[in-house]
């Protein structure tokens, strides 16, 4: 059986000048943009260059996936992937 991907994409190697309007200006050509999300320092509240979008369906995730890996926005290249499912681990021992 195939491994779903999910709709959540993890976008990294921004640069700190990226701003969330951008983000959701440049992913919002794929579909439509539930939420996005850029990752900020508490004290500078400057983005440490990471952050997350997400699709409302998996096959716009793709789209936005393959286009958006390797191009560069504001002087940095982005890399961009699915972004892992943190649902919490069930302890076998109990």
């Amino acid at each position: 059986m195939a491994q779903r991907l999910g709709s959540q994409l993890y976008i990294y190697r921004l640069s700190c000048f990226t701003t969330l309007h951008d983000v959701k200006t440049l992913f919002s050509q794929f579909g439509v943009v539930k939420e996005a999300k850029l990752i900020r320092d508490p004290k500078t509240q400057r983005s440490k260059g990471f952050g997350f979008v997400t699709f409302e369906t998996e096959s716009e995730a793709q789209k936005a996936m393959k286009a958006m890996t390797g191009r560069f926005v504001r002087g940095r290249m982005m890399f961009v992937e699915f972004a892992n499912d943190r649902s919490p681990k069930i302890d076998a021992k109990s």
